[in-house]
C-alpha cells in the first residue's frame, strides 16, 4: 500500500489517509482480507504520529471498509459488490468527469467534442486490450 501525504494540503493527514485508502478499496488495489501495514510501521513510513494512523483506521472501520482481527492486524472488509464500494467508485468517478468537463470547458471544446474524444479513446482502448489479449491467449 502506497500513501503520499502532504501536510501543507490543508487537509488533516488522517484524512489524506482515509481517502487515498478508500480510493485504493474502490479501485481494487486494495483487496478483500488484505492486511493493512501495523499502525506503527506506518506511522514511521509517513512520519506521523500512532494516532493520526489509528484515527484514520477507525474511520475507515466506522465506514465498514476494514475490519479489524483482535492481535492480528486491520484488513479490507469484503466489499466489492457493496453499495459503498460501487458509491465511491461513482464519486471518484464524478469527480474526474467534472474536471475532464471542467478543463475541456477551458480549452474551448463543447460537450459533444468531448464525448466525440470519449468515444475515439474508447475504440484505442479496446484495439489495444484485445492486442493484449491476443498476445496473452
Amino acid at each position: 500500500m502506497h500513501l503520499e501525504i502532504s501536510p501543507r494540503d490543508g487537509m488533516p493527514i488522517y484524512r489524506q489517509i482515509v481517502q487515498q485508502v478508500t480510493y485504493q478499496i474502490a479501485s481494487g488495489q486494495l483487496v478483500s482480507d488484505q492486511e493493512l501495514p501495523p499502525i506503527r510501521s506506518l506511522a514511521e513510513q509517513l512520519l506521523v504520529t500512532p494516532n493520526t494512523i489509528a484515527k484514520a483506521y477507525r474511520e475507515l472501520e466506522s465506514s465498514g471498509l476494514v475490519y479489524k482481527r483482535q492481535g492480528a492486524g486491520t484488513f479490507v472488509a469484503d466489499i466489492a459488490c457493496s453499495p459503498l464500494a460501487k458509491r465511491e467508485r461513482r464519486r471518484i468517478l464524478t469527480a474526474r468527469a467534472d474536471s475532464l468537463l471542467a478543463e475541456a470547458r477551458q480549452l474551448g471544446f463543447d460537450f459533444k467534442e468531448v464525448i466525440e474524444l470519449l468515444h475515439g479513446r474508447q475504440a484505442v482502448l479496446e484495439r489495444s486490450l484485445k492486442q493484449e489479449q491476443s498476445r496473452v491467449g
